[in-house]
């Protein structure tokens, strides 16, 4: 078995029919040449200072770095691609109000390194969501071919129907091989992992994930991105951020230096100087 593979024009219904059936799909060609040179340049020396992982988890031959928004500005319209952001709301927005940005980051794997152990990425949140609420939505962009030798991710298909105590094994498994510019999606509840690197090359992805706008992100954007480079970011971005409300009275705050005669209760955008969005009163 195969996962389904996508044309750049494709749309968010044909995506979402591949989600729900097999929990992932690839959709290819969608960055040019010239962005990936501009993304390449971007991380490239960001990846270069990053340090090797602690355990074998994130992987001990593998570089994982993330604050892309506030380092790399070549990434964030590929964080805004509109056939991704269409996709990411059709599927999760049936259980939240808006969406957010859950993660950013690159996973450059180098030789030597090991299959990850499979695992669904629901998981981040304690295994406390029940099915059938879909917590989040994610993409591996591929900055380097995906191959079945340099560690293309392993994807076990229909695991996502799945009850969420079934595990699988390895044989279960495909990988997603795809082209440098290709885009692997896939939802929170599927089975995965990274594969193990046996080439003499570094495989990189960007790893860009939406979640639901009730849910804690897995990294914090308000420390990746603080409000002095956040209040210079269209607002499409700082929304996904999270400088906006999650729901009514969901993301509110109180500034430590409020000046009398004012309201105490602000919502997020105050912080980066935006006009706040729906949902507050």
């Amino acid at each position: 078995m195969s996962l389904t593979t996508l044309p750049p024009d494709c749309s968010a219904a044909d995506i979402k029919a591949a989600i729900d059936r097999d929990g992932a799909c690839v959709v290819e060609d969608l960055l040019s040449a010239e962005k990936l040179a501009e993304i390449d340049a971007d991380t490239g020396p960001w990846i270069e200072r990053s340090q090797l992982g602690g355990d074998d988890f994130v992987g001990r031959h593998t570089k994982r770095t993330g604050a892309l928004i506030a380092r790399c500005p070549s990434t964030r319209d590929v964080i805004l691609n509109p056939l991704v952001l269409e996709a990411a709301n059709v599927l999760l927005r049936p259980y939240c109000e808006r969406i957010q940005l859950h993660l950013t980051q690159t996973i450059a794997i180098y030789p030597g390194q090991d299959a990850q152990f499979l695992h669904r990425d629901r998981l981040a949140w304690g295994g406390y969501i029940p099915k059938p609420i879909e917590p989040q939505f994610n993409t591996i962009w591929a900055l380097t071919d995906f191959t079945p030798d340099n560690g293309a991710t392993h994807i076990v298909p229909g695991s996502n129907q799945w009850d969420l105590d079934r595990d699988a094994t390895i044989e279960d498994s495909v990988q997603a091989s795809m082209a440098r510019g290709s885009v692997l999606l896939y939802s929170g509840t599927v089975i995965h992992g990274g594969g193990a690197n046996r080439s003499d090359s570094v495989r990189v992805g960007m790893n860009i994930t939406y979640c639901l706008s009730w849910l804690r992100q897995e990294e914090n954007q308000y420390l990746s991105c603080p409000p002095e480079v956040a209040r210079d970011l269209p607002q499409e971005l700082t929304d996904l951020l999270g400088y906006t409300m999650g729901n009514y009275a969901l993301g509110y705050y109180s500034p430590y230096d409020v000046t009398d005669g004012t309201g105490d209760t602000k919502p997020p955008e105050f912080a980066i100087g935006k006009s706040a969005g729906k949902g507050f009163g």
